[in-house]
């Protein structure tokens, strides 16, 4: 090859409440947008898109779980004649500040950088294109990227190569098919540097729902799009011909992929018959346990954990919120049916929907504690994020919301509230997760977990997690990972620089107590599973939340009998029945 085009691709971190980049010896999730843009690129270098005598060589960093070396890096190009480009990829608005720090070395060097993600996409979809800091990008030389790069990105690199990278590349209102496209895919070297060697890939794209504080339906679309169950075979066995058998599917709702079936029959092909151990993480709704045949399959297809958007057990919350298609009558009937299968279930449940105040939060948590059969449950603070409806509403309204995106990563306050102050909405995210993973419940949760068949082990490992990464590192469970690693030069730079011999020690005896803390709650975890899988009582402990449902339970449950929004959703059940019986 005469020439070699340099494509730095780098999914930027964000920082923590100190200023520095969030950033791990192992991370906790892969990201998905990372291996959609490889897998795209990858498949430019076979064709050879910038001609027959020029190749591409890719270099793939996740900030949460390698530093960047921009000297290195810097030094990469200037090998190469400069010939190349940095492209930061998936940046949610939370990474945006991050990202423009990232891309500031880059552009000094005159070398081009474009920037895509939800973050871009977003703001050029809900609001005019000059919001929330778009005009840095514009300041900076910054191309950016809106929509998805399939079949697109070719444009980008061949006018990167020729010098004429554009200032805006806008596919937002031409959203690709994805079915027969290149797959995600990262080679193992990326993937062994996130916890448990699992990668990602998405089988559909778009969410038909309404939830007003979701940013996915107005990036990605409410019309939904596929791969087949043929791309999913191929980039199952790419993976596990590099060792890789574990997979978060990060569809937004799986049980409303068109093709789930096709897909689950395929993944079941593969793991009984050619004995690929699957293990799969799935998102879906709840009312996935109505589908024929869903929650079987996917015990049989390798799903060992489930991601609900259950979001609240108060309807009017989810009513203000346009998550309508959530009944809390099914609450009970689809997390039963999950236990049935030995399957571990993990809810996302936002707080500050406007008829929450404290005590409500912390009644809301006992019911969930003492009704429902939930394993893990994530919580988060309900942001208007740039890209949603929640988000322009506001802006259209002139509501002040806070200007600092590092902060929009949904757990911390960025505006008002009608019931609650700042602080006490602060202080009650804080408590919930203490109120949820306390040592009393946590032993109910392994006492469910052996009598409904789901792995002690694995729980153990998940309730270690969510229950130490927030009073520990103060960052959700889902930016957490193993052994954080921190550098006085990677502070944000409006923040003055530590000097080292501050840092360090302080930094080595964080490490230390956080670490023996963690170590005790291990223990202590282990010990309590390990005499609860002994006692021969176990297997058929049974509490409230795990009783069948009972015809009479809507007026005795608190879950249907403490809000008015409860008390309405049975009597609208209880109508459409007798009408239903009436007509019949």
């Amino acid at each position: 090859m005469r020439s070699r085009f340099q494509l730095i691709l780098i999914k930027p971190s964000h920082y923590d409440d100190d200023g520095y980049v969030i950033r791990w010896w192992r991370a906790m999730i892969p990201s998905n947008s990372l291996a959609a843009i490889y897998g795209i690129a990858a498949e430019c270098t076979e064709r050879k898109v910038l001609g027959p005598d020029t190749a591409i060589d890719i270099t793939v960093i996740d900030e949460t779980n390698t530093r960047i070396d921009f000297a290195g890096l810097l030094a990469q190009f200037r090998r190469h004649g400069n010939f190349g480009m940095v492209a930061l990829v998936g940046v949610q608005s939370n990474q945006y500040p991050r990202a423009l720090d990232i891309a500031r070395p880059f552009r000094n060097a005159g070398l081009p950088v474009s920037m895509g993600g939800f973050h871009v996409s977003g703001c050029l979809s809900m609001l005019d294109g000059q919001a929330v800091g778009l005009d840095a990008c514009r300041e900076m030389g910054i191309s950016m990227f809106a929509g998805e790069a399939e079949g697109r990105l070719d444009i980008v690199l061949r006018d990167a190569a020729a010098g004429e990278l554009k200032p805006l590349y806008n596919f937002m209102n031409d959203l690709p098919g994805i079915g027969g496209t290149p797959v995600p895919f990262l080679p193992k070297d990326n993937i062994q540097r996130t916890l448990g060697l699992s990668t990602s890939f998405d089988a559909g794209r778009g969410c038909p729902y309404q939830c007003s504080f979701c940013t996915i339906i107005n990036v990605q679309g409410r019309k939904s799009r596929f791969r087949s169950a043929d791309d999913v075979e191929k980039l199952v066995r790419m993976n596990w011909a590099q060792g890789i058998h574990k997979f978060f599917i990060t569809d937004d709702n799986f049980a409303r992929n068109k093709d789930w079936e096709a897909i689950f029959d395929r993944l079941i092909e593969l793991k009984e018959r050619d004995g690929i151990p699957l293990g799969l993480m799935i998102q879906v709704d709840t009312l996935c346990h109505k589908i024929p045949n869903f929650i079987e399959k996917s015990k049989r297809a390798g799903v060992t954990r489930v991601f609900i958007g259950l979001e609240n057990v108060n309807p009017d919350n989810l009513t203000a919120a346009k998550k309508n298609q959530n009944k809390i009558t099914e609450y009970r009937k689809m997390l039963l049916a999950w236990k049935a299968q030995g399957i571990m279930t993990l809810a996302g449940y936002i707080l500050g929907f406007p008829a929450d105040t404290p005590e409500s939060i912390r009644r809301d948590i006992a019911i969930i504690q003492e009704e429902l059969p939930l394993d893990v449950i994530e919580f988060f603070i309900l942001t208007p994020l740039p890209g949603s409806e929640d988000h322009q509403v506001l802006w259209k309204k002139g509501v002040e919301m806070n200007d600092d995106l590092n902060i929009y990563d949904v757990e911390h306050v960025c505006t008002a509230h009608p019931k609650m102050s700042k602080q006490e909405w602060e202080d009650i995210y804080h408590e919930a997760w203490s109120l949820y993973y306390s040592p009393h419940h946590m032993k109910t949760l392994l006492r469910r977990a052996v009598a409904t068949g789901v792995p002690l082990a694995r729980l153990v490992k998940v309730l270690v997690s969510f229950a130490t990464t927030v009073p520990l590192e103060n960052v959700h469970p889902l930016q957490s990972g193993l052994f954080r690693l921190k550098t006085p030069s990677e502070r944000r730079p409006e923040l003055p620089r530590e000097h080292p011999l501050l840092f360090w020690p302080r930094f080595a005896w964080e490490t230390v107590r956080k670490h023996a803390s963690l170590a005790g709650t291990i223990i202590g975890l282990t010990i309590s599973a390990f005499l609860i899988s002994r006692d021969a009582k176990s297997k058929s402990y049974m509490d409230q939340a795990l009783t069948p449902v009972a015809d009479d339970e809507e007026d005795t449950l608190s879950l249907f009998t403490k809000t008015s929004g409860g008390t309405a959703a049975v009597s609208h059940v209880r109508k459409v029945a007798q009408l239903t019986r009436s007509a019949n």
